[in-house]
């Protein structure tokens, strides 16, 4: 009795220290001792878990342990920031792919367990003449060990834990830039095919629910789930993996949660279920970002598509600058505004970004950073990577916060960023874009924009923003080009 207590208090502390974790990380100041007190509550529930008497290998827990927790160092030692969105993906996915073996452990378990009953009762009766065998109800059915709730539970474990490793392997290979994502495999009519095979999972889910002792239906209602999480992701653009990686980590959460059910464990249900919630309201608020609805990422559809202007017609009145340039416009300035996108992400240019901003700060200069919420291809992204460099927070401006300021900015510095700056959005209702929130670099007294070329963004529509009149593109490698302005302020 005083056990079981023990084990429910320590529970509860479980869940509790998973709430306050959560509202650690809801900004970045709080978001280690968030973290901790997430990682402290995930030990006492492991811990409590052990204690309750349900496991019958310790080594073999340990020996997991070890083993997953030895190679997960090892990866996330060895993995850049730069890299950490493909990293979040591939985690989602092995969430999935855990609430997927558990669910199909338990129901293989009780397939065995009721095989071995029946055949129990066979030997029992074996020597026993049939008639006495049917008086004394012999032939009565076995109920099979699984009820029907919990069949519900482990079908739900297994159609979300399939999409969810399915869609992650596809979000990482996607994000990673990996050749092979070119070759996979998709057709015109792709959403067609994901409704056909989303009836198909409710029917094997029906199954799976009405006839758990049919283990075939649930290793078909895996495979289906799996190629409807390919097809539900392989459309989707690198633009929209903010978004996607979101949902997906709201998937994992929601397996798990599902998985809880199925072992009767009340912390998991609740740590899925907070893990699924936050990141659906993640989802929404990157969709909110990007004003766009979650069917239309997931469908893979833009906004308006009306013809809009050429590159060529738009890119006429483009003017360039040096390094040696900006140098000047920067050492006059009192407020810069340094707006960071993927391209700063894939040049690696985070530590540049931050001793460029020293440089600045030591002569006095008013240094801000603004972060779209979608800039990158993780929530959150920019900020991670600012942060990685050792760049305060206090410096680092959502979008609304900074955005009311850049009228009076001196100098707003685009690194690699492209249609979260694109003033068509405020200004063309017929453009793929209309209506998404973006930082006005516009607006600011000077832009200058750091990017390789004039190639579009995801979008793929040109950007007013580089021929706009206080604009100025510097032409460079996102490192490399600021390598060369912090050498021309110092030599100024």
């Amino acid at each position: 009795m005083i056990h079981s207590i023990g084990i429910d208090l320590t529970y509860l502390a479980a869940a509790v220290l998973f709430i306050l974790g959560l509202k650690g990380m809801t900004h970045p100041r709080t978001a280690v001792r968030g973290n901790l007190m997430g990682s402290v509550g995930m030990l006492l529930a492991i811990i409590a878990t052990l204690l309750a008497g349900k496991i019958f290998s310790f080594w073999m827990v340990l020996a997991g342990m070890l083993l997953g927790g030895g190679i997960g160092a090892f990866v996330a030692l060895r993995v850049p920031m730069t890299s950490m969105p493909e990293m979040v993906g591939l985690l989602n996915g092995f969430g999935g792919l855990a609430s997927l073996l558990v669910a199909g452990a338990e129901i293989h378990r009780a397939g065995v367990e009721h095989a071995q009953a029946i055949a129990a009762r066979s030997a029992e009766w074996e020597n026993i003449p049939r008639a006495v065998q049917t008086s004394m109800g012999a032939d009565a059915p076995i109920p099979f060990g699984m009820t029907s709730d919990v069949a519900l539970a482990v079908a739900a474990s297994c159609l979300i834990g399939a999409v969810t490793f399915a869609g992650s392997l596809i979000a990482f290979l996607k994000l990673a830039e990996h050749p092979v994502v070119k070759q996979l495999p998709r057709s015109p009519q792709q959403q067609l095919i994901n409704a056909v095979l989303a009836c198909v999972c409710f029917l094997l889910l029906l199954g799976v629910t009405g006839w758990p002792q049919t283990e075939t239906f649930f290793w078909l209602l895996a495979i289906c789930a799996g190629v409807l999480g390919y097809g539900l992701t392989i459309g989707i653009g690198g633009a929209d993996m903010p978004v996607v990686i979101a949902l997906l980590n709201s998937y994992s959460g929601l397996a798990g949660a599902a998985t809880g059910f199925v072992l009767g464990n009340s912390v998991l249900i609740i740590a899925g279920s907070l893990v699924g919630a936050s990141g659906l309201i993640l989802t929404n608020i990157m969709c909110r970002a990007m004003n766009r609805s979650l069917p239309a990422v997931l469908f893979g559809t833009l906004g308006p598509t009306a013809d809009g202007p050429k590159a060529d017609d738009v890119y006429k009145s483009v003017k360039s600058t040096s390094a040696d340039e900006i140098a000047m416009l920067l050492d006059v300035a009192t407020r810069i505004v340094i707006v960071p996108g993927y391209g700063m992400a894939v040049a690696q240019a985070q530590h540049a970004v931050r001793d460029l901003s020293r440089l600045l700060q030591d002569k006095g200069v008013e240094v801000l950073f603004g972060i779209h919420p979608v800039a990158g291809r993780m929530p959150g992204h920019m900020n991670i990577l600012l942060a990685e460099a050792d760049i305060s927070y206090d410096l680092m401006k959502e979008l609304d916060d900074i955005n009311g300021s850049l009228e009076q900015t001196d100098v707003c510095l685009v690194i690699g960023a492209n249609d979260t700056v694109n003033p068509d959005a405020r200004t063309n209702p017929t453009s793929p874009i209309a209506g998404m929130p973006i930082i006005n670099a516009d607006r600011a007294r000077t832009c200058i924009v750091l990017k390789r070329s004039l190639s579009p963004g995801f979008a793929g529509i040109p950007n007013p923003l580089f021929a706009a009149e206080n604009c100025l593109m510097f032409y460079a490698d996102g490192q490399k080009g600021l390598m060369e302005i912090m050498a021309a302020l110092k030599s100024g």
